[in-house]
């Protein structure tokens, strides 16, 4: 959900209807904060302003500022909404953290060893998972983001303690 500097915060799915509206998924927290966000960047750099937003089924109908027929509407299909990370308010907890902030993150054992690195964050609903390319090669490993399995998250030091499953990260 990271792009550099930037967090993807939804993406523009189908054009909706004649007069230039799309349907949005947010990935916020309370997915209609995403028109709070102010302005929206696409990967290519075009900006883009949320004027209305309503809820539909499982996503939400957007008129954005400039975008005024289907054809218009219909060019956006797909593309992902960014901010500038620092435009996101801090976390209201210690334990809270933004998933652009976990990774690049050191995935260390206990005794400190380096396991590898966390590329991604996912949630196929069942809880977070950590996704952790190892030091060693390989494929990457989802390791459950849970206080069992990752008892210790310390960004400003660049690494997260993670107690993985029995077998994960083997020596070769």
């Amino acid at each position: 959900m990271t792009d550099g500097a930037r967090v993807c915060l939804g993406q523009i799915g189908a054009a909706h209807g004649v007069r230039g509206e799309v349907r949005l998924r947010s990935f916020t927290s309370d997915p209609a904060a995403i028109a709070d966000y102010g302005p929206l960047e696409t990967e290519d750099g075009r900006v883009l302003e949320i004027e209305t937003l309503r809820p539909a089924k499982d996503h939400f109908v957007v008129r954005l500022a400039g975008i005024r027929d289907r054809d218009a509407a219909s060019a956006l299909t797909n593309a992902k909404l960014y901010v500038p990370r620092e435009r996101l308010p801090q976390t209201e907890s210690a334990d809270e953290f933004y998933h652009a902030d976990l990774i690049g993150l050191a995935a260390v054992d206990q005794t400190g060893r380096t396991l590898g690195t966390v590329v991604a964050i996912h949630n196929f609903g069942a809880g977070d998972l950590i996704e952790v390319k190892p030091q060693a090669g390989g494929n990457t490993e989802l390791v459950p983001f849970d206080v069992t399995h990752a008892p210790d998250v310390d960004i400003a030091s660049g690494r997260i303690v993670i107690h993985p499953p029995e077998g994960m990260f083997r020596a070769n």
